[in-house]
């Protein structure tokens, strides 16, 4: 892990980093003092510079919570207590801590809160491509959209301030790009006082119980403070004027910045209005943009939010200028580009930007490369020993995580998908009224202790007639191997390590375990489980191999192997390749299957698969 103590410097300084480590910075000179997440892309080298920092010197609480709810009620609960707080995760984790974070406007936040929410136009690493500024508008929630690391900072502080002064929530809205895209940023200096940890929570201060006598006035509360904001939202703007009073363009975040690169096309530049807070919207500063423009254009990211606040304030002011939204359902997804902003544009003002320049074309192109899971992977080892033992017909339900990928082929496991822990309640209700297809479950077990358990209890509770695997591989590995509960340590300690077995079996359920790579066994499990009524679950586990291969190539003593294919034994039946799938075999010009040893790690769990026994160790190689 590289060193992020640079972060804790005292005095001014500035720095090339991304948007998730600028964000840091302004968590330390906030005066922030308890942060709390879900991991989750594109945030989780947030928690990666936190990590890289002296934890003796780190100034503020940190914790992964074990889903994006807890870690929100965590937060919330540090700052009525007076403590400035911080919770962050990626778009669909709000979905998860919408519960709670909706009430959060309706409270007094003694020690305010800011909540920082990845959002992933273009569904980079997401199931959809959800707007989260609608839960903003929900829940009377002020946003902040920075469009860089610099703004991803200067908007932090604002957020902390806002919070603070006003003693209620603040969305800082990143999106992936911001999230991850590096450039240099001044930082300020930073005192570092002593924390007071005197408790600071008054039940007196305000109501903190939403009974129903109670809601109107905490609604009303929510309101006011939301009203009171409407000044700092006229100062979040940045005009670019371009002394074109024919045709403007409201805009915010990194879609700004696309437009800024696009228009070094443009035959004539329109003027600008770059909005910073975008809820509440800064209405004295677009009415005066709207009055002073014979057409102007909406040009966001994702869903048409701004359009229809700017539309209906324009009505409102009986203001005549036309405005230009989205016009078709490619405006509505995916990120805008300079490409896709560039082509937007034009279908709008077809003279304004010239012909962007074909890029080059490469002379020779890169050939497909579909998602896979990595070499030794135990899931594909699971996958292949399971699939021996499904029927044509049966149905098998897939989870979040790297065991995702189960659904492409060759091994075609996971027919539907909602989001984490959806696995055990859509097998019940698959299950239902149904003698004639097995239904089959997969779950990960950090899936398992962020959403899944309620699930699991439905099935017992109701005696639901399904199989669950439980995929374990002992960290959350998709998001970059962060501990669960089940792990034995969390950020910053040893902690009781909880067993997802004892778990199972303090429910009363049968529980089968076996490591993936007996794949005989693991597939005559899975038999017996599926021929066995009620609820029944099997533990599929093996620890996540790119995670034990790095820790082992830090040891001086390690030393990788491969196998490899004895070609006079191989009868070129392509198991290998067809059914196991492991990305480390291919097959030359002459048909001959082969190793590629950068890609092989060793691990062996291929040799059972090969019908004619032709592949086996091979000396060890020297490591690269």
């Amino acid at each position: 892990m590289p060193s992020f103590n640079f972060l804790l410097q005292k005095d001014p300084f500035s720095r090339i980093v991304m948007g998730n480590t600028a964000i840091v910075r302004a968590m330390v000179e906030s005066g922030t003092r308890v942060v709390t997440s879900y991991p989750g892309s594109p945030t989780p080298e947030i928690a990666d510079a936190i990590s890289g920092m002296n934890p003796q010197d780190r100034p503020f609480y940190f914790e992964f919570s074990t889903n994006e709810k807890v870690a929100t009620e965590v937060a919330f609960g540090a700052s009525i207590n007076g403590h400035l707080s911080c919770v962050f995760f990626k778009s669909v984790g709000l979905n998860v801590a919408a519960d709670s974070f909706v009430q959060l406007s309706h409270m007094v936040l003694k020690g305010g809160m800011v909540v920082v929410l990845g959002d992933d136009p273009g569904a980079n690493s997401s199931q959809n491509e959800q707007d989260n500024r609608h839960y903003a508008h929900l829940s009377y929630t002020p946003v902040l959209e920075p469009a860089n690391p610099q703004e991803v900072y200067d908007m932090y502080l604002q957020a902390a301030d806002i919070a603070t002064k006003k003693q209620m929530p603040v969305i800082l809205r990143l999106t992936t790009h911001v999230c991850h895209a590096k450039s240099r940023v001044e930082f300020n200096e930073w005192s570092n006082p002593p924390m007071d940890t005197t408790p600071g929570f008054d039940p007196t201060l305000a109501n903190y119980i939403p009974i129903t006598n109670r809601v109107h006035p905490m609604k009303r509360m929510a309101l006011e403070k939301l009203d009171s904001l409407k000044p700092d939202s006229e100062k979040s703007v940045f005009k670019v004027d371009n002394n074109n009073r024919e045709r403007g363009i409201i805009t915010s975040g990194l879609t700004f910045l696309s437009l800024m690169d696009t228009l070094q096309y443009a035959n004539h530049k329109p003027d600008i209005l770059k909005l910073g807070m975008v809820y509440p919207i800064p209405e004295q500063a677009i009415k005066d943009f709207l009055s002073s423009h014979k057409e102007v254009k909406i040009l966001e990211e994702l869903d048409n939010i701004l359009e229809k606040d700017i539309k209906a304030l324009a009505f409102d002011s009986s203001i005549k200028c036309r405005i230009i939204g989205k016009s078709g359902f490619d405006d509505w997804q995916n990120e805008y580009t300079p490409e896709k902003v560039h082509s937007i544009i034009s279908s709008v003002w077809p003279d304004m930007l010239a012909k962007r320049p074909e890029p080059e074309k490469l002379s020779v192109s890169a050939p497909p490369r579909p998602a896979q899971m990595c070499p030794g992977c135990g899931h594909r080892s699971a996958f292949f020993a399971i699939k021996k033992a499904v029927g044509v017909e049966d149905i098998t339900v897939a989870d979040i995580g790297c065991h995702t990928l189960g659904f492409l082929p060759p091994y075609n496991m996971g027919q539907v998908l909602l989001c984490m822990g959806a696995s055990p309640g859509i097998g019940a209700g698959l299950s239902l009224f149904n003698d004639k297809r097995k239904v089959l479950a997969f779950m990960g077990d950090s899936t398992f202790f962020h959403a899944g358990a309620a699930g699991v209890i439905n099935n017992i509770f109701n005696n639901h007639n399904m199989t669950l695997i439980l995929m374990e591989n002992g960290t959350t590995a998709m998001t970059g191997h962060q501990n669960h509960p089940g792990v034995g340590h969390n950020f910053d300690e040893i902690t009781q390590k909880i067993s997802p077995k004892a778990v199972f079996e303090s429910y009363g359920i049968k529980v089968r375990e076996v490591d993936t790579y007996q794949q005989a066994k693991l597939t005559a499990m899975v038999k017996e489980s599926m021929d066995e009524d009620g609820f029944n679950v099997v533990i599929a586990r093996h620890p996540c191999m790119l995670k034990f291969t790095r820790e082992q190539r830090r040891k001086t003593s390690f030393t990788p192997k491969t196998v490899t294919v004895d070609q006079s034994s191989c009868d070129h039946n392509y198991t290998c390749i067809s059914s196991f799938g492991c990305p480390s075999f291919f097959i030359t010009d002459e048909g001959n299957v082969t190793i590629n040893e950068d890609l092989c790690i060793g691990d062996g769990s291929c040799i059972q698969t090969c019908p004619s026994d032709a592949i086996d160790f091979s000396r060890n190689k020297k490591e690269k």
